[in-house]
């Protein structure tokens, strides 16, 4: 499908833009500071209103690759939007994503090119049941991040993108990703630490054991920053091979390989960054409504060229998922924390909420993609 038809896709979707959850329009709830390579616009200096009591304010958390299962979807037709976004979906993608989510099978949903655009739009369906549900929920929400691609579900719910423009961009993304991936034996490795272990120095011994087999350029590096001595590493099959082979060296306690395709976050996606780079030009990108976290930094997106900068930069940095939610929930002692909501399928983000902010994962809430 090419991008002039899923502009057209993207028109009917407009309609619906003040009716949905989604697509709300809001203020951010605060000034933002600078950043090294945003660079101000006269559309940062327009009146914000009050910032929300911390604690009559919510955060929206939205889900990446790996949190996907079969029978996501079902029963959340009934909300608002939800059977139209997946009307668009079937038209964007070119294929059922619907019957994917709901039936699989299971080999094909996992695949990349399929599961990226299906956390997407389950995530964003799952804000039209909190909605639903509690409505005062995405009203109050001040703050939202996505990890790796639940980034464009963020921005969509902030209102920065389109919801079928994004998902132009999440099905290019995907493939470009595949594409990479295909391109090297390669994987992501998740590991936790005791203490002492030094995440770095065995990426630096696993590239040694590698340029000892004869390959040529060696790729291992830190992917993933998730919680304290938790960590996900990716890179040529050899080295995580390597890194399993000696945890106990390592002062690893844990490693566990992700069933995903390749080494993301790393340099092996370089190829990936240009057809993404290229796709961001080409659709609408405007400042969030609300502070949105890039993973690249853990920073507030400032306005649209560094939207897409840092969604171009992701693919080949690791995703700081750790600093970012410091960056959400630092706050002075006896100030209350917002209500948080992950949003789409899994509780990985609330995992790693609790890992990092015990408190602030106190107002952790679900919002599940099934009904029960």
């Amino acid at each position: 499908m090419n991008f002039s038809v899923t502009l057209k896709c993207c028109s009917r979707v407009r309609l619906f833009r003040n009716k949905a959850a989604v697509y709300h329009c809001r203020r951010l709830s605060d000034v933002p500071v600078s950043s090294d390579d945003s660079q101000p616009s006269a559309e940062e200096e327009k009146p914000r209103r009050a910032r929300r009591a911390p604690g009559k304010a919510s955060v929206l958390l939205f889900p990446g690759q790996g949190s996907q299962f079969v029978g996501m979807g079902k029963g959340l037709l009934k909300y608002g939007n939800v059977k139209e976004m997946f009307a668009v979906a079937e038209k964007v993608l070119g294929y059922d994503l619907l019957s994917l989510c709901l039936n699989g099978p299971e080999k094909d949903l996992m695949k990349t090119v399929h599961c990226q655009p299906a956390v997407f739009v389950c995530s964003l369906a799952a804000v039209e049941r909190l909605n639903h549900e509690n409505p005062a929920a995405v009203e109050s929400c001040v703050s939202a991040a996505g990890f790796s691609v639940g980034e464009f579900a963020a921005l969509v719910f902030s209102g920065a993108m389109n919801f079928a423009e994004a998902l132009f961009a999440v099905k290019v993304r995907a493939e470009a990703m595949q594409k990479a991936s295909d391109l090297v034996s390669s994987g992501m490795l998740s590991v936790i630490g005791r203490p002492q272990a030094n995440y770095k120095y065995a990426c630096v011994q696993a590239r040694e054991h590698c340029l000892s087999l004869g390959i040529q350029e060696p790729v291992c590096a830190i992917a993933n920053y998730l919680f304290p001595d938790g960590r996900v590493i990716a890179g040529h099959k050899e080295a995580l091979d390597f890194l399993q082979n000696h945890s106990r060296e390592l002062n690893f306690t844990r490693t566990r390989l992700l069933p995903v395709s390749g080494a993301f976050h790393t340099t092996l996606m370089e190829s990936a960054v240009e057809p993404l780079r290229d796709i961001l030009r080409k659709i609408e990108v405007r400042r969030p409504e609300i502070s949105v976290h890039s993973n690249v930094d853990g920073k507030r997106y400032m306005h649209d060229k560094h939207v897409r900068n840092q969604l171009a930069k992701q693919l080949v940095s690791p995703v700081k998922w750790e600093q970012t939610l410091h960056e959400i929930y630092e706050r002075a002692q006896g100030q209350e924390f917002p209500h948080t909501y992950e949003v789409g399928p899994g509780r990985q983000l609330g995992s790693t909420l609790q890992k990092c902010n015990m408190k602030a994962f106190k107002n952790y809430t679900h919002v599940d993609v099934v009904l029960p």
